[in-house]
């Protein structure tokens, strides 16, 4: 009777355990549950992004992710002086006088004068911006101008605080747009010259110097990413959390140069991207409304069609579709987004807020599908820069459609935003969402990096796992997945999303 009492007991309890553990929803289950009760919570909702993994930011412009409080620190530590009315920075020297009297203070006077440490913050971001006599597109772009000169020695500091940042987000990688040569490639394209014929420009531009400049340039960023290890104690016991979000590069072309200027830089991009593993591709940059990018989009175009012939391997996102009705003649909103991807072979698109605005826009947005052509969606920056929010945004229709979509944060120091409240702004503006939704966006966020190597996915529109590494987080790898996680960055990433994500979820 013992023995059988025993083995009801263990019976019993094994029944019980199975009957639990089947009764127990899944942890995703379990977490957009929670997710579900937190609709109208917002600060807990908050908590709870916050420690959501997030995968990627693949809009992530270096020069407007800084902070304005930085900037200041960094212009006085070079010095700097500002003009009081503008809060355009200054070479020095400066006026002898902190008091409110002087028209150039130094920088440092700021310290100790609220007033015009406030007015520089505001001046050089979205802080305290409201609609009245200047727009936000025009508050926004004109940002720049004033801080610029605080950014030019200290790009190591601009990448370590954007780490940082990166990491309290919980992202796993960061391609950050960075004109990394300074300038010197449109300086070469202002000396060398147009000419019609791409081909023979672009040797003319390698036989003049722009060589020189890709390996000045790979050198800089050496420099740089070794004062950014040794600020964040990367090789010591006690390293920065920004030390674990793998830094990759996407070099930006200012498209409102002259269009030898434009060449020269998009020839340079296209350079890097092919010799320098950091560098995982290019964009096109500055509002997309203005003059000269309105008047050679087509020359821009036709600029990205004849490299990519030459260098087909490298990657290409283009900010497209950045426009809103009334910001430009309408015939400007009809064809920006179709040929970046038709002729300037975008595999991801920045921005796309006027695709409803385009020729036969169902038929693109199928196309989109197909092509798998990412969009980067930047809420915050749609709704200061363009004034399009909420049912006016395309995000529902990108989802409707199942075009695939990240979120991201543009230039999160200019709009004083960061990747969480991105995602916050996203689950409160659009009651529709659920968990899975946004997990989805943040595995579409590495799947359609530019990392190299090959996917963790078997397919990556539904996310299942390829035979290589079929197992579950955590458990010990296969010899083929271990092989696989060796040899690919892209699918190394993605596992370390799919096991921080099984532990964000286990806790629910």
């Amino acid at each position: 009777m013992a023995r059988t009492g025993v083995v009801f007991a263990l019976s019993f309890g094994l029944l019980t355990s199975l009957s639990v553990s089947q009764s127990k929803p899944p942890a995703e289950e379990r977490t957009a549950r929670y997710f579900e009760s937190l609709r109208k919570r917002p600060n807990l909702l908050l908590a709870f992004l916050r420690e959501m993994p997030k995968g990627g930011d693949l809009h992530n412009h270096l020069g407007g992710s800084i902070y304005a409080e930085s900037l200041i620190n960094f212009a006085v530590a070079d010095g700097l002086c500002v003009d009081r009315s503008s809060s355009i920075l200054i070479a020095p020297p400066c006026d002898a006088a902190c008091d409110r009297f002087s028209s150039k203070p130094a920088v440092r006077c700021a310290y100790g004068d609220p007033v015009l440490y406030n007015s520089m913050l505001d001046a050089w971001s979205m802080r305290n911006w409201n609609p009245g006599k200047e727009s936000g597109h025009d508050h926004f772009f004109a940002t720049f101008d004033k801080f610029s000169r605080a950014s030019r020695t200290h790009r190591a500091d601009e990448i370590a605080e954007a780490a940082v940042r990166a990491a309290q987000d919980r992202l796993q990688l960061l391609e950050l747009m960075h004109t990394a040569d300074g300038l010197e490639a449109a300086a070469l394209g202002s000396k060398i010259g147009w000419n019609d014929h791409l081909s023979e420009l672009r040797q003319k531009l390698l036989a003049g110097g722009l060589e020189e400049i890709v390996r000045s340039t790979r050198k800089k960023l050496d420099e740089d990413e070794s004062k950014v290890r040794s600020q964040l104690n990367c090789e010591t016991a006690q390293p920065s959390p920004g030390c674990a979000v793998t830094v990759r590069y996407l070099y930006q072309v200012l498209r409102g140069l002259p269009p030898e200027e434009v060449f020269a830089e998009t020839l340079l991009g296209f350079e890097l991207a092919s010799s320098d593993p950091r560098f995982l591709g290019l964009t096109l940059v500055m509002p997309e409304d203005w003059y000269i990018p309105m008047r050679d989009f087509e020359l821009h175009m036709q600029m990205f069609d004849y490299l990519h012939g030459v260098y087909p391997q490298v990657h290409i996102t283009l900010h497209a579709g950045e426009l809103a009705f009334g910001l430009v003649p309408p015939e400007g909103l009809r064809f920006h987004i179709r040929d970046s991807i038709e002729r300037g072979h975008a595999e991801r698109i920045g921005q796309g807020v006027d695709i409803l605005e385009e020729r036969d826009p169902v038929a693109l947005l199928h196309r989109m599908v197909q092509q798998g052509v990412l969009v980067e969606v930047c809420l915050t920056s749609n709704d200061l820069i363009l004034g399009i929010r909420g049912d006016d945004h395309p995000l529902p229709i990108y989802l409707k459609y199942g075009v695939p979509v990240s979120l991201a944060t543009d230039d999160e120091g200019v709009l004083r935003t960061d990747l969480t409240h991105e995602f916050l702004r996203a689950a409160e503006t659009y009651d529709f969402l659920t968990y899975r939704d946004l997990k989805r966006m943040v595995r579409l966020s590495l799947e359609h990096s530019f990392l190299p190597g090959a996917s963790l996915w078997s397919d990556g529109k539904t996310f299942r796992r390829g035979k290589e590494c079929s197992g579950t987080p955590n458990e010990p790898h296969t010899e083929p997945c271990q092989k696989l996680l060796r040899t690919s960055e892209r699918a190394r990433l993605e596992w370390k999303l799919e096991e921080e994500l099984a532990d964000f979820e286990n806790k629910y």
